[in-house]
């Protein structure tokens, strides 16, 4: 447990392993600042954390665009105090083959998953490196090291996400910085995205099992947060496993893959019928929480 209340910035908070994460922390009797699209999940969000014990800022933002990070980073410090976490966790997906998947599409996933990450540590670091203290946890996945097929907007942009994390870790490390960056490799998790998604697959998509609960990945990020001093955290071993199989035998995994990567991605049912998330928040259409 943390030895005092601390700030914790999270992306993505309105659901899934952002929203399991802030109760994690709010558990602590942290303060954090939730960031998500949705009006509906931030404010279930907030009340998960005032619950957990924690004390909740809700802030409306699409961390594609930086100016809006920037600006959510200065109300946290104006009305939380100095940020001491902060989480990038946003992201946003299409389930397709390549051949299905829109340039613009391609384009949006990437500004959310990746470029996002980027905003966010840029506001995180605008703000810690002055005090020469922080922590910034990338919360990545197995497909930041292995592509699979039906996923290729998110596999490159977490295969990015590595590549910006490792860069930034040696500047950190050559300045001697106080402040410390991390990355959480997470395995298949139970979590709304799969509803959420942009899905042009059959059948209804989901995680590759074995498929975890979401506060499993909530413990290892706060985990990540208390202990950022190894580069990367490896969680579940199905992630072990794929990180492993894919630095030892690659072209294996292509050919397994070819075979079980579709199946293994779909279950039963049709294909969920409300809205995808891939443009704008889906409480915006059901004013609903869906998280």
């Amino acid at each position: 447990m943390a030895e005092r209340s601390r700030v914790v910035v999270i992306t993505g908070a309105s659901a899934g392993v952002g929203r399991a994460t802030a109760r994690e922390f709010a558990s602590r009797g942290d303060r954090v600042a939730l960031l998500a699209r949705g009006k509906e999940g931030l404010a279930g969000a907030a009340e998960d954390v005032r619950q957990a014990g924690g004390t909740p800022l809700e802030i409306p933002v699409d961390v594609a665009e930086f100016e809006g990070v920037d600006r959510a980073a200065e109300r946290v410090e104006e009305e939380l105090g100095p940020i001491d976490v902060w989480i990038n966790n946003a992201f946003t997906g299409v389930f397709a083959p390549v051949s299905q998947i829109g340039p613009e599409e391609f384009r949006r996933v990437t500004e959310v998953t990746y470029l996002g990450c980027v905003y966010g540590t840029k506001a995180a670091l605008a703000r810690m490196l002055p005090r020469d203290r922080g922590t910034i946890v990338q919360v990545g996945s197995a497909l930041a090291y292995r592509g699979i097929p039906l996923q290729s907007a998110y596999c490159a942009a977490k295969h990015a996400i590595q590549g910006f994390h490792e860069s930034l870790r040696c500047e950190l490390l050559h300045d001697g910085s106080g402040v410390a960056t991390t990355m959480v490799q997470l395995p298949g998790l139970n979590t709304p995205q799969f509803e959420w998604v942009l899905s042009r697959l059959p059948r209804h998509a989901q995680p590759v099992p074995p498929i975890y609960q979401p506060e499993v990945a909530a413990r290892a990020i706060a985990r990540a947060a208390d202990r950022p001093q190894p580069r990367e955290y490896w969680v579940g071993g199905s992630a072990v496993q794929t990180i492993l199989g894919n630095r030892l035998v690659p072209g294996l995994l292509d050919r397994v893959l070819a075979r079980s990567g579709y199946s293994s991605q779909q279950g039963d049912r049709p294909p969920p019928e409300q809205s995808a998330n891939l443009w704008e928040p889906t409480d915006r259409a059901g004013g609903r929480d869906h998280g």
